[in-house]
């Protein structure tokens, strides 16, 4: 997913037109001194050189444990937060470094669905505002828009009594409706959904899956779905992105990552997915991490994930370690448009 390759297609999946395409994307953050001067001395590297794309109509799950960079990257392709380097492109139209004034006309058709409405949306105003707002800041509610906010509500679920209420009189899984609701009042094309259902019960999150997937048939809606959980993605990707310490190590179709995933970070993350037959699950093979991220201003030379590979620590020779401590494994496509960073990358069944 690299350079200038071609955007793989799901199998099944018609070819599809990319809406938005990341070359090379890096974001730093600066570390200052304390007291009067303030100088600057290290920076975090929370996204390093990261290149995909997204097709019409599709859903590209983005997965990693926190403080990997996807929730950073998320914003820095919505041109939220500036990149410090690299390219984004929206329907051919690069948005990198342009000012609020010149994307004012794409947030129409870019939008952002936070984890949490309650701490996103102001909860002063009732429903029917929070979903007219961005109509009225567009310039856009005119003379039909208390209809459209009604259709918008009854899309999500939503009744129309729903309207004059107060975030706090809702459930988790209505709050995120109503971010939902918000999100299409613009018609966007493309909706960015950040950690959308992690803090919900289960049952709720089935029911929020199933609204995204339907509204995206309806309206040929691409998502770029941030988790850290793969077995939520899993029901929701077409492909799936694994990033790791502000980099993606694998990447692939949904049915390829879980069906044979290569790097071993993405092998211990699906292999910690529980499996509802308790013998498969005992008779199962594992793939475990040891110790904790590390940090993103010191990050480990060579294979950022050495560090806590189990296949460096149990199956490589002093000589193959070496080249894992000396040399950044490159995001190489294995064939079917499933690349993969990793010197000695090995296809597990682990599900």
């Amino acid at each position: 997913m690299s350079g200038a390759a071609t955007t793989p297609v799901t199998p099944g999946r018609r070819a599809a037109a990319t809406l938005l395409s990341a070359r090379h994307v890096v974001k730093t953050f600066p570390i200052r001194s304390g007291g009067l001067l303030r100088r600057q001395v290290g920076a975090v590297g929370a996204v390093s050189d990261v290149s995909f794309d997204i097709v019409e109509g599709e859903t590209l799950g983005l997965v990693g444990e926190s403080g990997c960079g996807k929730s950073t990257l998320a914003r820095v392709v919505l041109n939220l937060v500036p990149a410090t380097s690299g390219e984004v492109r929206f329907d051919g139209r690069e948005i990198t470094g342009l000012s609020g004034a010149r994307m004012r006309a794409l947030r129409r058709e870019m939008q952002l669905v936070f984890q949490d409405p309650y701490a996103s949306l102001d909860p002063r105003m009732p429903v029917q505002e929070l979903i007219a707002e961005p109509l009225r800041i567009h310039g856009s509610f005119g003379g039909d828009g208390r209809r459209r906010v009604r259709d918008l509500m009854d899309t999500v679920g939503l009744r129309p009594e729903h309207g004059t209420r107060y975030l706090n009189e809702f459930s988790g899984g209505q709050r995120q409706r109503i971010g939902i609701a918000r999100a299409l009042a613009l018609q966007p094309r493309l909706i960015v959904l950040d950690e959308p259902v992690s803090a919900l019960d289960v049952s709720i999150q089935a029911g929020v899956l199933n609204l995204l997937q339907e509204l995206q048939a309806e309206r040929g809606l691409s998502y770029l779905f941030v988790s850290h959980d793969l077995s939520v993605v899993r029901h929701i990707a077409d492909r799936i992105a694994v990033m790791y310490l502000g980099k993606i190590v694998e990447t692939g179709p949904a049915e390829t990552l879980f069906g044979a995933p290569a790097h071993p970070y993405t092998q211990a993350l699906i292999s910690a997915i529980p499996l509802p037959d308790p013998r498969r699950e005992r008779a199962r093979e594992r793939v475990t991490v040891v110790g904790e991220l590390p940090s993103a201003a010191d990050p480990p030379s060579g294979c950022r994930f050495r560090t806590r590979c189990p296949t460096f620590a149990d199956a490589l020779t002093t000589g193959e370690r070496s080249r894992c401590v000396d040399e950044e494994p490159a995001l190489v496509d294995r064939g079917g448009g499933h690349p993969v960073a990793c010197h000695y990358a090995e296809a597990r069944a682990l599900l």
